[in-house]
Order: C-alpha cells, then structure tokens, then sequence
C-alpha cells in the first residue's frame, strides 16, 4: 500500500550536528561567517540596532568580498513602534551594503545558510537576540541546506 523511499540525506548529517546555546551561538556563528565565500541567508523575524552594530562589520566584509547576502524578516510595519524604527533603520543599512531584504508576513523563523552548505537553525533570533535562553542547531550538509532553500522558497531570490 506505502511505498518507501530511499532519502538522499544521510541520517548521519544529523547525528553529527551540534547543539549551542545564546552563549556559545555567536562565537561559532561568526566564525563561520570568516569563512563563507559565496552566499549566506539569515532569517530572523526581528531586528534590532544592538545585535546589528555587532554583526555589520562581519556583515559588511562578507558584503566587500562579494558575498550574497540574502535576510528574510518581518516588514518593519509589524512590530512596535520601537523596534519598527530600529528595523527600518537597519534595513536601510542591509541595502546599503548590497543585501537582499526579503518581507514576510508573519515571519518567525531563524535559520542560517553558509555557502548552502551549513544550516543553522533554532529559536535563537540571529538578528536581534539580547538576553534570552535559546537553543541553535549547526548542521554541516549540503543536501540538508539545500533542501531547506526549497522548503523555505527561496530558490528564486538566491539563484545567481
């Protein structure tokens, strides 16, 4: 009656993942950062001033280097007032810098991709966490983060 399929991902891709935490999450982050190449995706529903005064100039030597830098978040027009400013500023800067800024409505996922070849993903807010207790899961598989590209739909703004 079912028919099962072979996965072309290998089960190992998550068994040798690694769990972070807000306290671990952006040393290990940024220092896959130095070595990405070619492209990185951020999604993070919000944004805030503080977070991104640490990662712009990380963001900004990608930027130089040629890096396609793609951000999924929520319009600035569905937060507070407070952080709708702090967004829209911000945003500003990102396309300054040459970034794609994608909107989506109802945005809450938080999710990286390196060189489609790292998939980082968790409750962790990559571009405005402060001081909560989250968890963020490194996953090395190119497969795994190329599926996750097409499960999120954005093949078509990524594609060069």
């Amino acid at each position: 009656m079912f028919k099962l399929r072979k996965s072309p991902y290998t089960t190992n891709d998550l068994l040798t993942s690694r769990l972070y935490d807000q306290a671990t999450f952006y040393p290990a982050f940024l220092n896959d950062l130095k070595q990405c190449t070619t492209e990185l995706i951020i999604e993070s529903p919000f944004i805030t001033s503080k977070r991104m005064a640490s990662l712009l100039p990380t963001l900004t030597r990608l930027s130089k280097r040629g890096v396609h830098i793609i951000i999924n978040t929520r319009r600035p027009s569905e937060h507070d007032a407070n952080y709708e400013l702090q967004a829209t500023e911000t945003v500003v800067v990102l396309q300054q810098l040459g970034c794609t800024v994608l909107y989506t409505v109802g945005h809450h996922r938080k999710l990286a991709i390196i060189d489609r070849a790292i998939t980082w993903e968790g409750s962790l807010n990559i571009l405005s966490h402060n001081d909560s207790c989250e968890i963020m899961r490194r996953i090395q598989s190119a497969s795994l983060s190329q599926q996750l590209v097409g499960f999120i739909k954005l093949e078509k703004y990524v594609a060069r």
